[in-house]
């Protein structure tokens, strides 16, 4: 009898992971890494709760970190079989997973420098660059729309979910033994007020569903409102004379965040001449957006057209690129006037640490967050007011003004996700929530059962059920 175990991202965000088994086969859907303060044990008889030699495929939503960054361990450990994804998410792991072992590996060299000196062992990053290079080699890509084998038994197909570019809703059909059922998984569904990308496919069947529950417990402002709100929060910087500081998602949000800029810029409404991105990959990811223009919506055929002739500096004339470090540390030589979007979104690493411990501490700055915030990260101790903080190894004073954006969030918000569940056929699937804290799930649950009386199951890490 086929089963599904939830082994990520349950009751949290992050490390998105479901293990299906049938009699023959065993696949994954999602294989994502730990953020935030839930991250578990890296030592390698932890990484997982199976033996990847077991896996015999590998199902993938869309490229966010949270969904794809253990598959170069996945790799490492002797998974061999084929990865399933759309062809700009497999565009999109060729950047993020390289960035992700680079990262791994500057870790790995500082905590080994540490061990050295106190006499231990040294220790093995989680994966490197070759390993990145082997999950690439096995990604085998299709467009949205088009149903496709996974293994003898199960089948799959992808339609758009509107969060990322490439990101996908995933309806799985597995068969054994002359039965058939069919689970849909949300992957993380789009914020129909995104500028750039459509909105979420709709799917009308299934007998099981997992939803992402990220924003359970509320809805985001409207587009028009937190599109005021970043403008007078850019105003009110301006006339501080202070600098803007942006932490970067890469993928999604800071594509979004050039566009709105863009539209203040041909307005006149934008008072600071200078837009630095300041994340390599960011950058990288910018560009592959520019590949698939056919997959934004057609709400902004001026700014489409922008893209496609000449990228994101024929829309926003005054962004400039800082690649190099060098170029980076100067950035902080600048008093005022400056946007500065850095990676990373959640402050966990990258540049913006840098730029924040030059001015997290004076009032004339002002940083904007854009998207959620995990436990446990620099970002979510900001946007909960902390007044202090520690990290780089010292302790900083909180006196620049933090701004919340929830608008610009890539996930749907409450009614949103209840609205795209609601139009499944009357015939309701047994209904799980994943992705979410507890919490929001909580919250989520109730607003199932008023609504449609449809009941939410809250699953447990490791719980198996029978499909």
């Amino acid at each position: 009898m086929a089963t599904l175990t939830f082994l990520g991202a349950i009751q949290q965000v992050t490390g998105s992971c479901y293990l299906i088994e049938t009699g023959d086969h065993r696949i994954l859907l999602e294989c994502g890494m730990y953020q935030g303060e839930l991250r578990p044990e890296k030592t390698p008889d932890k990484l997982f709760h199976f033996d990847p030699k077991d896996i015999n495929a590998v199902v993938l939503s869309h490229a966010h970190l949270d969904h794809s960054g253990m598959l170069p361990a996945l790799t490492r450990h002797g998974f061999k079989g084929p990865i399933f994804a759309t062809t700009p998410t497999r565009d999109l792991l060729d950047v993020m997973l390289k960035d992700a072992a680079f990262l791994q590996e500057k870790d790995v060299e500082w905590e080994n420098r540490k061990r050295l000196r106190s006499g231990k062992e040294p220790v093995a990053p989680l994966y490197e660059i070759n390993d990145v290079e082997q999950v690439l080699e096995l990604v085998d890509t299709t467009d949205y729309d088009q149903r496709t084998q996974v293994t003898p038994g199960i089948e799959v197909c992808f339609h758009d979910a509107g969060h990322i570019i490439g990101s996908a809703i995933v309806e799985l059909w597995i068969s054994e033994k002359g039965h058939s059922r069919k689970l849909v998984f949300s992957g993380d569904l789009g914020n129909s007020f995104s500028p750039l990308l459509r909105d979420p496919g709709i799917v009308r069947s299934a007998d099981l569903l997992l939803l992402e529950s990220t924003y359970g417990d509320r809805d985001h402002r409207p587009a028009t409102e937190t599109r005021d709100e970043f403008r007078q929060a850019l105003v009110q910087a301006f006339e501080d004379e202070g600098n803007v500081y942006i932490p970067a998602f890469a993928v999604g949000r800071t594509q979004d965040i050039i566009f709105r800029l863009g539209q203040f810029y041909h307005k006149n409404e934008l008072k600071q001449q200078k837009v630095f991105l300041d994340s390599p990959m960011a950058t990288s990811v910018s560009e592959i957006y520019t590949r698939y223009t056919g997959l934004y919506n057609k709400e902004h055929p001026e700014f489409n057209e922008a893209i496609r002739q000449g990228g994101w500096k024929d829309w926003l004339p005054i962004l400039s690129y800082t690649r190099t470090t060098e170029e980076s540390m100067a950035l902080n030589e600048i008093a005022s006037g400056a946007i500065i979007i850095a990676g990373s979104g959640m402050c966990t690493g990258g540049r913006i640490r840098h730029h924040l411990k030059h001015g997290l501490w004076h009032n004339r700055n002002h940083v904007i967050f854009v998207g959620f915030q995990a436990r446990g990260t620099l970002g979510r101790a900001l946007v909960d007011g902390a007044k202090q903080v520690r990290f780089m190894g010292e302790e900083f004073s909180v006196n620049a003004q933090i701004h919340t954006l929830g608008g610009f969030s890539a996930h749907a918000g409450q009614t949103q996700l209840l609205e795209w569940a609601g139009k499944f056929s009357e015939l309701r699937p047994e209904l799980y929530l994943v992705h979410g804290e507890l919490e929001k799930m909580l919250a989520l649950q109730k607003q199932f059962h008023t609504r449609y009386d449809w009941y939410a199951n809250i699953p447990d890490l490791g719980e198996t059920i029978t499909l």
